[in-house]
């Protein structure tokens, strides 16, 4: 095959290529998540993916957010952001996923959701969906990747194909070189890391896989 034949093969095998449903889903109590995952949905959508933003149902007491006005703030400048649904999960191709780290393990908001995940889950409509996740916390040391790690072992039992960004990309090393997904330090000030065109290239990536993947489940 000649260059200008490949060079033709590959458009028609690229038209061919499935769109790609990305759902963002995140939890955040006082926006660090929430800008991360609207990064994400920025490198998504340029990737040509359809994408939804979509948070976990907050599930702390009124009376600990009203005691936090950065928390209380972000609650409401937030509540016309959709809630997930487990048949948002369905739809989805693959997920991004942005959680903050609380002892070193994902925020609870989060895990109560994935628990409720069974039905889907036991009827193999989980299988094959592409993920990855990002994660922040207080300091730098503060449990990102352990957070980000424990998401993963819930997506192996799904039966979900991890797409970790690795070191796919240099921008990945300006954002402090975590491959297993963007990782970030936040404190009163907000984002204190130079993070986003890391979290648009996971996005990014996250999609591409999706897309393989489902362009070849579409061939069998």
């Amino acid at each position: 095959m000649g260059l200008f034949e490949k060079l033709f093969q590959s458009k028609k095998e690229n038209d061919n290529m499935a769109n790609v449903n990305l759902a963002v889903i995140y939890y955040s109590s006082t926006g660090t998540n929430y800008q991360m995952a609207k990064w994400a949905e920025e490198g998504a959508k340029a990737a040509g993916a359809e994408v939804k933003v979509l948070k976990v149902p907050e599930l702390a007491p009124k009376e600990a957010i009203e005691a936090n006005e950065a928390w209380a703030n972000h609650l409401e400048e937030t509540k016309d952001v959709p809630e997930v649904t487990l048949d948002d999960l369905e739809w989805a191709d693959g997920f991004v996923f942005s959680v903050p780290t609380r002892y070193g393990n994902p925020a609870s908001q989060f895990r109560q959701f994935i628990d409720t995940t069974g039905g889907l889950w036991s009827s193999g409509k989980l299988v094959n969906k592409v993920v990855s996740a990002m994660s922040s916390a207080a300091n730098p040391h503060g449990g990102q990747e352990a957070t980000i790690l424990s998401i993963y072992t819930s997506m192996f039992h799904w039966g979900a194909i991890v797409a970790a960004p690795g070191y796919s990309d240099p921008v990945q090393f300006k954002a402090g070189g975590n491959p297993y997904g963007v990782s970030t330090t936040a404190g009163e000030n907000g984002i204190q890391d130079d993070i986003e065109d890391a979290v648009k290239h996971q996005a990014k990536r996250t999609v591409d896989v999706a897309e393989w993947v489902k362009a070849g489940q579409g061939n069998q």
